[in-house]
């Protein structure tokens, strides 16, 4: 797995854990739902560490919380 897959599926998991749309984490984070949509759906496999710290500030959880998840512990590596 990517990171960009690790962090597309970390922020699906943590709406469905706040119940919450993707469209409604945009809202309340500030981030377009333009760039929400391409980091899940993977056209944009670089999320920045800023739009993270958004949706997690949304979310009410720090980003180390965001990052603490099994999904982060082996990923591939990027550079091949």
């Amino acid at each position: 797995m990517t990171v960009g897959q690790a962090v597309a599926q970390r922020i699906e998991a943590l709406c469905r854990e706040h119940d919450i749309s993707i469209n409604k984490l945009c809202t309340i984070s500030g981030v377009t739902q333009s760039t929400v949509n391409n980091i899940v759906s993977g056209r944009n496999n670089s999320a920045t560490v800023a739009t993270v710290k958004k949706l997690c500030d949304g979310l009410g959880i720090t980003i180390e919380t965001f990052f603490a998840d099994p999904l982060f512990r082996d990923l591939e590596q990027e550079i091949k």
